[in-house]
């Protein structure tokens, strides 16, 4: 699963990457316009409609002999995707052991566990909040996406020139802190 992801991060399949790109940022765009219900159930009846026509087509090929009589969409029907006991078992403690691990995280944040850390967190949330006046969290998330199927692509072609400059601004950070 990690690996067919890291596929798409990194445009093996030039076709499906762009598929996947497509979807999710018309998608979010839409968002601006629509309720999240509509956006789900417009896409759900398109969806629907697109295999249904898919389906009769394939039967109507049948009936008049020019195809197998194969469902289009086999493939799909036959996949495995249940758990064992003990796999949603694992999954199930991972997840909380995450989720426990993320609150005691916040527990010292805000009733500041380490003062040095507390106030980090002061500082990043002050500074979310001009974020914040910027552009809205939708806004943030289109961009997210962009950058993460833009951003490994652009660095494993000028790998050596990012490089670089990422050492010069840590040259420059090291020069500040020495100060």
């Amino acid at each position: 699963m990690a690996s067919k992801v890291m596929d798409l991060i990194y445009w093996k399949d030039t076709e499906r990457t762009g598929m996947v790109l497509t979807g999710l940022v018309v998608g979010l765009l839409s968002l601006f316009q629509l309720s999240i219900i509509t956006v789900i159930s417009t896409v759900s009846l398109a969806i629907m409609c697109f295999t249904i026509s898919v389906r009769i087509y394939y039967q109507l090929l049948y009936i008049l002999s020019w195809g197998d009589g194969e469902h289009p969409f086999k493939s799909y029907l036959d996949l495995d995707i249940s758990f064992s006991g003990e796999q949603a078992d694992l999954y199930m403690q991972k997840a909380i052991v995450m989720a426990l691990s993320a609150v005691d995280s916040l527990k010292r944040l805000f009733f500041v566990g380490s003062v040095f850390e507390s106030l980090k967190l002061l500082v990043l949330m002050y500074l979310v909040t001009y974020l914040g006046e910027l552009c809205n969290g939708l806004t943030l998330l289109i961009i997210s996406v962009i950058a993460v199927f833009s951003l490994p692509i652009f660095y494993s072609r000028r790998q050596e020139e990012v490089d670089g400059f990422i050492a010069k601004i840590q040259a420059k950070i090291d020069n500040v802190k020495d100060l």
